[in-house]
């Protein structure tokens, strides 16, 4: 029987990613300033085995050795970002010459390797002088954001033309300021709202600002998604997941589309959100190039509000096939987003910004790193997107989570996401099996 091939768009955009805290280090050369995540993991008993990002892949040193690893996989596009107080130490006013030339220097080194850079401007490193004063739950953040963005697109725009404003608002807002498992380990709703608004806020200001920086600029933002299945078909399994939908989808993709807070979850979080201030919610629905997806997993949504005795039995489970992170392999769960995307929201262009899986991966006596499930993960993935383009859903560009194994936030260095193994003791690069898979898939353009 004749194996099937997806055979891909010529124009499509075959990347990976990786996130400047992740992978960086250097955490205080060259006067970069300290960010909320050098204190959270400075923090005794915020991260996993007290691991910090003080040198993580140390690539502020090895750069050029991780572009050509770049090449050699043969990527098509990088998806990096840029460390806010690498450049400006404080969040605003004066500017390290040196983080500039850092960002130049890569990008320079990415086009003379005809690779082409994706800069998300923000991941997650506010600096801590801002939190300080703040944090996101301030207005002047987002004022501050604006003044980076302009900063560094002016010096970028010549060479850059896709740039990501946030990369998972979500995360940053919820994660953060409500359940404290990230910087900067609050816990405290109105503050995550309030983040939340100027998250949007910051990025709705800050396209026009990269549109006039960076001639023919493909602008858009970053959020994760993740599908919400009710756990049975009762009322309250079903609502659970409406929830869950406004909570984690419709709580960003709403405002950025002109619809505003979903009114459901306003009177669900019931918070006065005062914060909201005339024009700010036009600001965030600016018209958008793209949006970036990162699609991991689903949600099984099963009611809290009654008990087990009194809701319906559980009908959907989720599948056996887990990750380290203890996500469910889901791979369909991608195609419903991706059509959503474009029938509900009418989203112009797609990009699969983050797509990939967390396994326990171990040198082999060979030297060589086996990595099976993550073939399968990608490989599963892909079709699905192939299966959206097909539907006629404009996905552009696919990212693979990530290029290499980094510091994984709450977790740190005990999950790995790469395509690239990383050994933190020596820093040593392995190229894993499912890496060499996926240089195929690039060189031919389809997944077998």
């Amino acid at each position: 029987m004749d194996k099937k091939v997806f055979q891909f768009p010529k124009d499509f955009i075959w990347g990976a990613a990786t996130a400047s805290y992740q992978i960086e280090g250097a955490w205080n050369e060259d006067e970069k300033g300290e960010s909320i995540w050098d204190r959270f993991s400075h923090t005794p008993g915020m991260v996993q085995d007290g691991d910090t990002g003080d040198m993580a892949c140390d690539h502020y040193h090895r750069w050029e050795d991780d572009l050509e690893m770049i090449k050699k996989l043969g990527l098509k596009a990088y998806r990096f970002s840029t460390a806010w107080p690498r450049v400006l130490p404080s969040g605003s006013g004066s500017v390290s010459e040196a983080g500039l030339e850092f960002y130049s220097r890569l990008v320079d080194g990415l086009l003379k390797l005809d690779i082409e850079p994706y800069v998300t401007l923000y991941h997650w490193d506010l600096p801590q002088k801002l939190q300080d004063k703040g944090g996101w739950p301030a207005r002047e953040t987002a004022d501050a954001f604006v003044e980076y963005v302009d900063m560094i697109t002016r010096v970028l725009g010549d060479r850059v033309k896709n740039w990501i404003t946030l990369n998972e608002p979500w995360v940053s807002a919820f994660v953060g300021y409500r359940d404290g498992r990230h910087a900067p380990g609050h816990i405290d709703l109105h503050e995550a709202l309030a983040a939340s608004h100027h998250l949007l806020l910051a990025h709705g200001m800050a396209v026009p600002v990269i549109r006039s920086n960076s001639r023919d600029a493909n602008v858009g933002i970053t959020l994760n998604m993740s599908p919400q299945y009710p756990a049975s078909s009762s009322v309250a399994d079903r609502a659970a997941a409406t929830w869950g939908d406004g909570y984690i989808n419709r709580w960003f993709l709403d405002p950025l589309t002109g619809r505003g807070y979903p009114q459901d979850m306003v009177d669900s979080f019931g918070d006065e959100m005062t914060f909201v201030q005339p024009g700010d919610l036009e600001s965030a629905a600016v018209p958008l190039d793209f949006i970036g997806v990162n699609y991991y997993t689903r949600n099984i949504a099963r009611s809290e509000k009654v008990s087990e005795a009194e809701n319906a039995p559980q009908t959907v489970f989720r599948s056996d096939e887990i990750t380290e992170m203890d996500w469910e392999v889901f791979p369909e769960g991608l195609y419903k987003t991706l059509g959503r995307l474009y029938f509900d929201y009418d989203f112009p262009v797609i990009h699969i910004t983050e797509n990939g899986a967390a396994f326990n991966d171990q040198v082999g006596a060979d030297g060589e790193v086996d990595d099976p499930a993550r073939l399968s993960y990608i490989k599963r993935h892909l079709e699905q997107v192939h299966r959206a383009i097909e539907a006629g859903i404009p996905v552009k560009g696919y990212f693979a989570w990530s290029l290499m194994d980094n510091f994984e936030w709450g977790y740190g260095y005990s999950k790995r996401f790469g395509l690239v193994y990383v050994d933190y003791q020596t820093q040593q690069r392995i190229i894993k099996s499912s890496a060499k898979w996926y240089q195929r898939v690039i060189e031919t353009n389809a997944v077998e």
